[in-house]
Parts: structure tokens; C-alpha cells; sequence
């Protein structure tokens, strides 16, 4: 009989397609539309704030990537990347507060005339393709809302996932753990077979003791009717 081996999937988690995550394309549309920002409205040399900025809504983004694609196999390495984008965004968001702050212009709150409409959209788009049209349209103050906008929201969004991870977390354990866990079963799951086997075996050697028994006495009635035969044949020469 083939015995069964263990299965991966029941060590690596089911992967998660980053594409399928809401606040990914948001951060990519964050790194996308800062690149123009810090193209647009800071100067190309001199100022370390456009490399900072760049490099922050970079991180970002590729920390979800490769955050996601790590939590097929390490929970606490997924954890330790999705909470690095959030601190890459959380830097990001006080550069572009600076800004406005820096230059005079105004951070928008509900009483702003633009906020709602603008909190609307962000809700409702996640893609860069869907702000690219507006980059090179924006001033400075809406282009540094919306992307204030837009960090908070994805930074939001990071923060409920991460708790779902934490929970999940909780209840699964990390890798170590479900491999000693799928290690446990198999183990488990080879006793039982070698019970099974074992009562197997002994159903076996009592129907062979049973039917060596049976063997014996038909020798034994054989001989009996031998014997019977022999006595008439002597009777009949008589």
C-alpha cells in the first residue's frame, strides 16, 4: 500500500495575488503621481526632499510586494514588510505636509469647498491610470491633498490587513508551526495505519490458526474413515 506524504499545501499558505489588493494600486498610484510631483514642483538638483519623497512612496509599494509574496511562507516576515510600507507611506505623508506647510498653502479639511469631492474620487479609484490625467493639471496644493488623501487611505487599508494578519496569525501560527503541525498528522495518521495493520495481521494469523485447526481435524477424520474402511475390508475377506 503507497503511504501518504505530506502536502505542501498544507504548509504553504495559499498565495495572495497583489493585484487582487485594493491598497497595492493605491500605493502604486502614490509612487506614480509623487514621481511627477517631485518633477512638477521641486527643483531637479539641490534638494535631498525629492529623493526622500521618491524613494518613500518606492518603498511603499514594493515593500506590499514582496511583503505578500513572503507571507506564503513567513507570516512574521510578511508582517515586518507590510508595517515598513505603512512607515514608507507615514514618511511620506509628513513630506507633503511639510510642503504645504513650508509654502504657505492649505491643508484641506471637510469645511474645504474641493474635500468631499476629492475624498470621493480616492475612494472610488485605486489605479494610477485613473489620476495620471490629472497630474499635470493639479496645482501644488490639490496634488498634495490628494496624495495626502491617498496615504491616509492606503495606510488605513494596510492597517485593517495587518490585523487580519495578526489574527490569522494568532490562530495558525507561522510556518514552523504548521509544519509541525502537518508533520503531527502524517505522524498521527501513520499510526493509525500501522494499528490498522496491526489488527490486520492478527484478524489473519487467527483465521490461519483456524484453518490449520480445520486442516487437523480433517486429517484426523480421514484417518477416522481409514480406519473404517480397513475394518470392513477385513470383515468382507471374512
Amino acid at each position: 500500500m503507497r503511504q501518504q506524504e505530506p502536502s505542501d499545501a498544507n504548509v504553504l499558505r495559499t498565495p495572495v495575488k497583489v493585484e487582487d489588493l485594493h491598497f497595492y494600486h493605491k500605493a502604486d498610484a502614490i509612487y506614480q503621481l509623487t514621481y511627477l510631483f517631485c518633477q512638477r514642483f521641486l527643483p531637479p538638483y539641490g534638494d535631498r526632499t525629492v529623493d526622500q519623497m521618491v524613494q518613500a512612496a518606492r518603498s511603499g509599494k514594493q515593500n506590499i510586494v514582496e511583503g505578500i509574496e513572503a507571507g506564503r511562507t513567513s507570516s512574521e516576515t510578511e508582517l515586518r514588510l507590510l508595517n515598513v510600507a505603512r512607515s514608507s507611506l507615514q514618511e511620506l505623508r509628513e513630506d507633503y505636509e511639510d510642503y504645504l506647510k513650508t509654502r504657505g498653502l492649505t491643508l484641506w479639511t471637510k469645511d474645504h469647498t474641493r474635500y468631499h469631492a476629492m475624498l470621493q474620487y480616492c475612494r472610488t479609484h485605486n489605479s494610477g491610470d485613473e489620476y495620471l490625467p490629472y497630474a499635470n493639471r493639479w496645482d501644488a496644493e490639490a496634488y498634495s491633498n490628494a496624495l495626502l488623501t491617498l496615504c491616509h487611505m492606503t495606510d488605513r487599508m494596510l492597517s485593517s490587513y495587518l490585523e487580519h494578519l495578526e489574527k490569522r496569525f494568532v490562530h495558525e501560527g507561522g510556518i514552523k508551526e504548521r509544519m509541525y503541525a502537518v508533520r503531527t498528522g502524517y505522524r498521527q495518521a501513520q499510526d493509525q495505519q500501522l494499528v490498522k495493520l496491526q489488527k490486520e495481521r492478527d484478524r489473519l494469523q487467527a483465521e490461519v490458526t483456524r484453518l490449520q485447526a480445520e486442516v487437523t481435524a480433517g486429517h484426523k477424520e480421514i484417518a477416522h474413515l481409514r480406519s473404517q474402511i480397513e475394518h470392513l475390508e477385513h470383515s468382507d475377506e471374512r
